[in-house]
Order: C-alpha cells, then sequence, then structure tokens
C-alpha cells in the first residue's frame, strides 16, 4: 500500500500541475492491486514459481510507480522520498525473492517488515501533504497507519501453526480500494481549484 509521490511544498500551481499525474498513477496503481491480489489468491497461496514471482511483482511495481512519480512531477517533487520508497521496496522485492524458498512464515516476515517501514513513511507523507493542503491525502493517512499494523500482524501470524499468504492478498485490495478513494478525492479538490 506504500505511496511516496509527495509535491514539494511550494505554489499551488506546482501542486495543481502535479494533481492529475498523482490521480493517475494512483488510479493504476489501485488497479494493479486487485488484479495482483486476484491472481494470488487463484494461486492459492502456493509458493511455487508464479506465486514467488507474483510476490516479487508487488513491491517491484511499487518501485516503478515511484520512477514514474519522480520523472512525471520533475524539480516539483522531493526526490528523498522517493528515492527511499524505491530503496525499501527494491530491499523488499529481493528479500522476498529468497524468503519465497524459505516457505511462508519467511515472506510474512519480509513483507511484515516492509509494510511497517513503508507504512510509517506513508504515514509521514500524507501528514505532510495535509499541511500543504494537498486533497485526497486522509485516505493514504489512513492507509499509511493500517500498513503499520498489518505489517505487524503479518509478522506476528508468521509463528502461527499454519500461516497463509491470503492476508497478504487482502492487504493489497485494501491498498487498492485506498489508492482508488484517494484518486477521486484528489480529482474532485484539483478541480476545486
Amino acid at each position: 500500500m506504500t505511496s511516496l509521490d509527495v509535491p514539494a511544498a511550494g505554489s499551488t500551481a506546482a501542486v495543481g500541475r502535479f494533481a492529475p499525474a498523482l490521480r493517475q498513477l494512483y488510479l493504476v496503481r489501485s488497479g494493479f492491486a486487485v488484479v495482483w491480489a486476484a491472481l494470488l489468491f487463484a494461486d492459492k497461496s502456493d509458493l511455487g514459481a508464479f506465486g514467488i514471482t507474483l510476490l516479487v511483482l508487488y513491491p517491484l511495481f511499487d518501485v516503478a510507480a515511484a520512477i514514474a512519480d519522480a520523472r512525471s512531477s520533475g524539480a516539483t517533487g522531493p526526490l528523498r522520498g522517493l528515492q527511499t520508497n524505491i530503496a525499501i521496496s527494491t530491499v523488499a522485492a529481493l528479500g522476498l525473492a529468497v524468503a519465497g524458498a524459505s516457505g511462508v512464515p519467511a515472506v510474512l516476515r519480509v513483507w511484515g517488515a516492509w509494510a511497517v517501514v513503508s507504512g510509517a513513511l506513508q504515514l509521514f507523507v500524507g501528514l505532510s501533504r495535509r499541511k500543504r493542503r494537498m486533497g485526497g491525502q486522509w485516505p493514504m493517512i489512513l492507509s499509511g497507519g493500517i500498513s503499520v499494523l498489518a505489517g505487524t500482524q503479518f509478522c506476528l501470524s508468521a509463528s502461527a501453526s499454519d500461516p497463509k499468504l491470503t492476508n497478504v492478498g487482502g492487504y493489497a485490495v485494501l491498498g487498492g480500494i485506498f489508492f482508488l478513494v484517494s484518486a477521486l478525492r484528489l480529482g474532485r479538490a484539483h478541480q476545486a481549484d
């Protein structure tokens, strides 16, 4: 559920130019999350080649989204937050590739750690955007907080007698819903300007 594509504090015009690209990015991320979760559910938590590929693909898509955001926002977006997101998600993808060979508990621990770190960063970014009066941020603030809680739960559930990956799919669907709500709110806030 990560999103660290932050416009810099600056003129309303700069934020206004950035809002349509951010809205489109949120819509794409929403659709991806739902399709990805459907594929994970269809795979029935199997950690075969397809399942591991799916798990690695999710944080790699997050990396691609951050790169797309950096390109679309140009000088108006703070690269530090985007670079941090790219680094965290790249490490998560590598960690998931390795953890996939060790089983579901290892995958849940890596996914949980990624969710906690990226969720905390997302929460910070959402609060920062809110201060700049950029619309559509409450869903992202909630999403960041939920990500921290869900990541903690993933780590704890790794110790269960029969851990399942289906909660990871539910997490992705919830993230997709938050991205959709944020895109819709951002669109309305941009039209009001």
